[in-house]
C-alpha cells in the first residue's frame, strides 16, 4: 500500500464497503458521541467521515487529536446506517473505522478556524494565508482560477496562437502607472523595471514575423489599491496579432471570454459575442457615467438640458448659461415615490453633491400628475416634455444632475447603479458585455492644462498622422475596452506601427524625438525594418475570476495577495535591506521624517 494513501477523501463509495484503505488529510471536525469519536478527514478533494471507538487499538491516540492535525489513518470501509447517510458529499454513504493512525503534523492553537464560515479580519486572513486557503471557499476559488487559465490557454491554442514568454526584468515604459524599479549591481546607479505589461515585447514579436502571440503574463504596477485591483502585481491573458483590424481582434478574443464565462459562470446567462454592443467612449460617459458600464441595468441617462434653459428652476437655468455645462436625467422606472426620491437625494449629498433634483409621476383624480419641487418650478409643459423624452409614466421618477459633466458624471454613474439595484431593475443572473471604443488619445491636466496620453501611448490614432495636426483633445485612437457587469475586463488597441506617426504622437504628449528614441530604442529601431500592421489586447485574469467567483474583492481569488497597504504580512515584505546588500548595489536609504 502507498505510504500515505490508497484513496483521496472524495473517492470512497458504498462499493468499497469492507475494503482496507489508507487515507491522509487534515482533521476538519471532531464529534464525541458518548465515547464514540466521529472525525471528518479533509484533503483537497473532499471529506470522509472516520469513526473510532474504544475497540480501536489507537483510540487513546485519536482522543488527543485536535482541529487541523495532519494525519494518516488505516481502516476498513463500513456502510453508514440509512438514517445517517449524508447526500451532500460523495462519501456520504460510508465511513471508515480507524485501525491505525500516524500524526504527520501536529497543529498549534489556530488563529483562525478552517471549519465553518466565521468571518475574520482581512489582516488575520492574509497573515495566516496558508490556513485561510484551507477553507472550502478559498479552495474552490483557487481551483476555479486554475481551471479558467487552462480554459483560456486551450481556446487560444485552438485559434492558432502560440504562447511565448517575455522578459520580467526590462526597461521602464509609460503604461499609465508607476514602475517597480530594480537596481542593477553590474551597472551602479542604473535601474531595470518590472514590466507594467509586455507591451513593447509583444509588438516586437509581431515585427519579428510571428503572426499570433499570447501569454499568461505577470504584470507589475505600483498602484494605489482598490477592492478590484492588486496594488503590486496581476496576471493577464496577453495577445497580439499581425495584419488585423479592430474587428479582427474583437472576433478573436470575444469567443475566448464568452466561452470561459459559459463554462465557469454557474449557469448565468452569457450574452452571445455577436450581440455585444460597441459604444463610443463619449456615449458611455453620457448614458452610464462611466467607461465600464453595467448593462444588466437597463437605465440609460439622457441629456435634458434644453428643457431647463430659461426655466423657472434658477439653479439649472443659470448653470446652463456657462460654457460646457449640461443637465442629465437618470430615469427611475417604478421609483415614483417621495420616500425613494428623498433617499436618492440623500445619497447624492453623501457623495459630496448638494443633492439631486427629482420629478415623480403619480395618478391624481384619474389623471397623471408630475410631483416634486422641480415639477412645480418648471411647469407642466416642460415636465411633460421630459417625461416623453425619457419614456416614463405613472409610478416612475427621474433624477437630475447639472454642471460640467466631469464634476458630476462619477456620482451620476453610481446613482444609476444604486437605482437599478434598489428598484430590482438589474438582472443579477446575467453577464452583460459591451465594447467601449473611440477613446480619446489625449487628456489635459485640469490644473496645468498639460497634454498627456489618456490610454495606451502605442495606439494608432484614427486618421493617421493628419489627425495629429489639429486639436490633440479631439484625436481618437483605435483603442477599446471590454466591460462586463461594471468592470473593465479587456483593454487593447490597434498599434501605431509607423515611426513618423509614433514620434509625432509622443511629441504632442511632451516627449521629444530624442527622448522617444532613448526610451523606446528597441521599437524605434525595429519600426525601420518593415513593421506589419498589428493589434491586440489583454484580459485581466484576476478580475475575470473575481466575477466568476461571485466576489467583489480581488484578494479572494489571488493565492497570496498583498494587503491594502501593499504589504505581504505572511512573508514580511517589503523588508529592510541589509547594509551589505545596499553597499553591493551602491545605494543609501534616506530616512523619512
Amino acid at each position: 500500500m502507498h505510504a500515505y494513501r490508497s484513496h483521496s477523501c472524495a473517492d470512497l463509495t458504498k462499493s468499497d464497503v469492507g475494503a482496507d484503505v489508507r487515507l491522509s488529510g487534515w482533521v476538519h471536525r471532531i464529534r464525541d458521541h458518548g465515547g464514540v469519536l466521529f472525525i471528518d478527514l479533509r484533503d483537497h478533494y473532499g471529506v470522509t467521515q472516520l469513526i473510532c471507538d474504544p475497540d480501536s487499538p489507537v483510540f487513546a491516540q485519536v482522543e488527543k487529536l485536535r482541529s487541523e492535525y495532519c494525519i494518516r489513518i488505516d481502516g476498513v470501509v463500513k456502510a453508514r446506517d440509512a438514517g445517517l447517510i449524508n447526500p451532500k458529499i460523495p462519501t456520504g454513504e460510508i465511513e471508515v473505522f480507524i485501525r491505525d493512525m500516524e500524526v504527520l503534523g501536529s497543529a498549534a492553537e489556530l488563529p483562525l478556524q478552517v471549519f465553518g464560515d466565521q468571518e475574520y479580519p482581512e489582516e488575520t486572513r492574509l497573515r495566516y494565508r496558508y490556513l485561510d486557503l484551507r477553507r472550502e471557499a478559498m479552495q474552490r476559488n483557487m481551483t476555479l482560477r486554475s481551471d479558467v487559465v487552462a480554459g483560456m490557454r486551450r481556446r487560444m491554442w485552438d485559434q492558432g496562437f502560440r504562447e511565448f514568454q517575455t522578459p520580467i526584468i526590462t526597461a521602464s515604459s509609460p503604461e499609465g502607472a508607476r514602475d517597480f524599479l530594480v537596481p542593477s549591481r553590474l551597472h551602479p546607479g542604473k535601474f531595470y523595471a518590472l514590466p507594467q505589461a509586455p507591451q513593447q515585447f509583444k509588438q516586437l514579436i509581431m515585427v519579428s514575423g510571428f503572426d499570433k502571440y499570447f501569454q499568461i503574463a505577470p504584470c507589475f504596477r505600483d498602484e494605489d489599491p482598490r477592492a478590484d485591483r492588486s496594488p503590486t502585481d496581476f496576471y493577464q491573458l496577453d495577445m497580439e496579432m499581425s495584419f488585423v483590424t479592430q474587428a479582427d481582434v474583437f472576433n478573436t478574443i470575444a469567443p475566448v471570454i464568452a466561452g470561459v464565462f459559459q463554462e465557469f459562470g454557474g449557469g448565468k446567462t452569457v450574452d452571445a459575442p455577436e450581440a455585444w454592443p460597441q459604444i463610443s467612449y463619449a456615449d458611455s460617459a453620457l448614458w452610464y457615467g462611466t467607461d465600464k458600464p453595467d448593462l444588466r441595468n437597463p437605465i440609460k441617462m439622457q441629456d435634458v438640458s434644453e428643457h431647463f434653459r430659461g426655466s423657472g428652476f434658477a439653479i439649472f437655468a443659470k448653470l446652463l448659461e456657462q460654457d460646457g455645462t449640461e443637465v442629465r436625467a437618470i430615469p427611475a422606472p417604478t421609483g415614483g415615490s417621495r420616500k425613494f426620491c428623498d433617499r436618492m437625494n440623500a445619497f447624492a449629498q453623501k457623495e459630496g453633491l448638494p443633492g439631486m433634483g427629482y420629478i415623480f409621476w403619480r395618478e391624481a383624480d384619474g389623471a397623471m400628475e408630475a410631483a416634486g419641487p422641480l415639477a412645480k418650478n418648471i411647469g407642466p409643459e416642460r415636465t411633460e416634455a421630459i417625461r416623453a423624452q425619457l419614456g416614463l409614466g405613472v409610478g416612475d421618477a427621474a433624477f437630475f444632475l447639472g454642471g460640467k459633466p466631469q464634476a458630476f458624471e462619477r456620482v451620476a454613474g453610481k446613482a444609476r447603479t444604486v437605482i437599478g439595484d434598489e428598484l430590482g431593475l438589474t438582472d443579477q443572473n446575467r453577464y452583460a458585455f459591451a465594447w467601449i471604443v473611440d477613446f480619446p488619445m489625449y487628456e489635459a491636466d485640469e490644473t496645468t492644462g498639460k497634454i498627456d496620453f489618456s490610454h495606451n501611448p502605442f495606439s494608432m490614432p484614427q486618421g493617421g498622422i493628419e489627425a495629429l495636426n489639429g486639436d490633440p483633445l479631439k484625436v481618437l485612437g483605435y483603442q477599446y475596452d471590454l466591460a462586463c457587469n461594471g468592470y473593465e475586463l479587456v483593454s487593447g488597441a490597434i498599434r501605431n506601427h509607423k515611426l513618423d506617426i509614433m514620434i509625432k504622437a509622443f511629441e504632442l504628449a511632451g516627449y521629444g524625438e530624442e527622448e522617444v528614441r532613448k526610451r523606446f530604442g528597441g521599437m524605434v529601431n525595429a519600426f525601420q525594418y518593415g513593421a506589419p500592421p498589428h493589434g491586440g489586447c489583454a484580459a485581466g485574469i484576476d478580475r475575470i475570476v473575481m466575477l466568476l467567483a461571485g466576489t467583489s474583492n480581488i484578494r479572494e481569488v489571488i493565492m497570496f495577495p498583498m494587503n491594502q497597504r501593499a504589504e505581504d504580512l505572511m512573508m514580511n515584505a517589503p523588508s529592510d535591506p541589509t547594509s551589505d546588500q545596499l553597499m553591493e548595489l551602491g545605494l543609501r536609504v534616506i530616512p523619512q521624517d
